[in-house]
């Protein structure tokens, strides 16, 4: 009965903001106020945040008219770490007046199907990745709870209907964009903002603070876990698991004296790691900037993450553990290219004892020599269009009022 009237509670607010929103986009949009939004407001981070603080450096004085939408769970956390940044509440009444009369949108991820955009609001779509598994229309078969395959592919088309631009960080993802979002309005073929930071030419001195911020200490050695998150393990809408597929102490056995273990998750499953034993060797970052945990990385070790194209900009050694590879492959979510150990930029292992063996070779070497070419050929095809100007591109293209 509680859980009946709170939602109930919670529909009546939601079309309460609806009809303010619905009266204030009748309105005209304020020419220099920006909406700034990562991950559905949960962080402030991304191509967003790039961009914005581009903007900032190019137009300070934008800086009091931009704001970033936040979740109100998040605020208080947000606003002490970015005390300098405007913040405004999601879905609050105060939030309404600046989403429905925005000159613009910088987002990363969807807004929900039933919130109306301004029609002289221009949505300037970032997304979050290249992608590796299958997106959108693409995706022949959806397991996430609450949702039909037919509604899912539905809501993505609708959705990029209100994308006046798409930010895409090479041709291959230009391409799957098109057609898995069904997207018809106007590409930026400019590589990620996000990535920008990673041609900064202070990376030495920078690596050594960052390391000292995030871990209290200057280890020889970082190596990072991403794993890529599973639709279909959870234990109920929106609760889901994660069991780490390695054990610490063989890793730990397998790799230098002085090597860090960082293991970044997926936020959804980042309270459910078990280090104990293990916490002055490993940490779970799963909020932390990702561009910070790159530049401080020496060895990636990942599955079907977007991290490994991003990463390839480093040209640093890469790690595959796909241990699950036929499950995720041929019955979850299936790829867009061949996940083979041909097309990796590294050498993939699918199980644990793999996994310790590759890990001992790269201990010793440093690096995985059989794999140099698969490298290039790699930052070939997904990194041409990077070259740490794209934050500048969307600024400058703001700034002009396109």
């Amino acid at each position: 009965m509680k859980n009946k009237m709170i939602n109930f509670i919670k529909l009546i607010a939601r079309y309460v903001l609806i009809v303010m929103n619905d009266g204030f986009i009748c309105m005209g949009t304020k020419k220099n106020l920006i909406l700034f939004e990562s991950f559905n407001g949960k962080e402030i981070n991304d191509n967003p945040f790039a961009i914005y603080q581009q903007l900032i450096r190019d137009r300070p004085e934008m800086k009091n008219s931009c704001y970033f939408s936040v979740k109100p769970s998040a605020y208080r956390r947000l606003h002490v770490q970015f005390p300098n940044i405007m913040l405004v509440k999601r879905f609050t009444p105060g939030w309404v007046k600046y989403i429905a009369r925005a000159n613009y949108w910088v987002m990363n991820s969807r807004m929900p199907k039933w919130w109306r955009k301004n029609k002289r609001t221009t949505f300037i779509q970032t997304w979050h990745g290249t992608p590796l598994k299958k997106l959108g229309v693409d995706i022949e078969t959806v397991e996430i709870p609450g949702n039909t395959t037919q509604q899912y592919h539905q809501e993505f088309i609708n959705e990029a209907k209100r994308w006046n631009y798409l930010i895409a960080p090479n041709q291959y993802s230009h391409d799957i964009f098109k057609s898995a979002f069904g997207f018809q309005n106007h590409f930026l073929d400019i590589g990620y903002p996000r990535n920008d930071r990673l041609y900064a030419d202070d990376h030495a001195e920078t690596i050594k603070k960052i390391k000292q911020k995030l871990l209290g200490k200057v280890p020889g050695h970082v190596v990072m876990y991403a794993p890529t998150w599973r639709d279909d393990n959870f234990k109920q809408k929106g609760v889901y698991r994660f069991n780490l597929p390695f054990n610490l102490l063989a890793f730990f056995k397998s790799v230098s004296p002085d090597t860090f273990l960082i293991i970044r998750p997926h936020y959804l499953v980042k309270d459910h790691i078990d280090i104990s034993g293990f916490e002055d060797r490993v940490r779970i970052l799963a909020d932390t900037d990702i561009n910070e945990l790159y530049l401080i990385t020496d060895l990636l070790i990942t599955d079907y993450s977007s991290v490994m194209f991003d990463f390839a900009n480093l040209k640093r050694p890469m790690l595959f553990y796909p241990y699950d590879l036929q499950h995720y492959r041929d019955e979850l979510r299936g790829f867009y290219f061949a996940y083979t150990q041909d097309n990796l930029p590294g050498p993939m292992a699918t199980t644990e004892s793999q996994l310790d063996t590759y890990l001992k070779i790269y201990c010793q070497a440093g690096k995985f020599d059989d794999f140099a070419n698969n490298l290039e050929r790699f930052n070939q095809k997904f990194c041409a269009w990077e070259n740490g100007d794209a934050s500048k591109q969307v600024s400058q293209l703001i700034l002009r009022g396109k």
